[in-house]
């Protein structure tokens, strides 16, 4: 998993003019096109708490790749753009999605 620090999220970064020094910012896809798509979603489950399991392919097939990662109220999880992955909401989850760049969702992956 990424962090903050080497996420993708947290570069392209511009300055913008007649703003304090110090600020830059990020745009949305696709007005920017090396900007970020947003997505804010609820999950009715319980109260803040999902697991994230990991798949890479092996052949057509999708393997395990390393034990779930949960993450609780509160957490950041970084997860690399095209990093194959399966989330389950186990209590009630309020979400913000940051994508690094356009959001892609392989149905074909999703179904294997």
């Amino acid at each position: 998993m990424s962090t903050s620090a080497t996420s993708g999220v947290w570069k392209h970064h511009k300055v913008v003019p007649e703003t304090p020094a110090g600020f830059t910012m990020r745009g949305t896809v696709p007005t920017d096109e090396n900007g970020v798509d947003v997505m804010m979603e609820m999950w009715e489950r319980g109260k803040g708490k999902m697991s994230v399991q990991f798949f890479k392919k092996d052949g057509e097939k999708l393997v395990e790749d390393g034990k779930p990662l949960i993450l609780n109220k509160g957490d950041a999880g970084y997860i690399e753009g095209g990093r194959i992955h399966d989330a389950k909401y186990l209590e009630d989850c309020k979400l913000v999605y940051v994508h690094d760049k356009q959001f892609g969702f392989d149905a074909a992956a999703a179904s294997a």
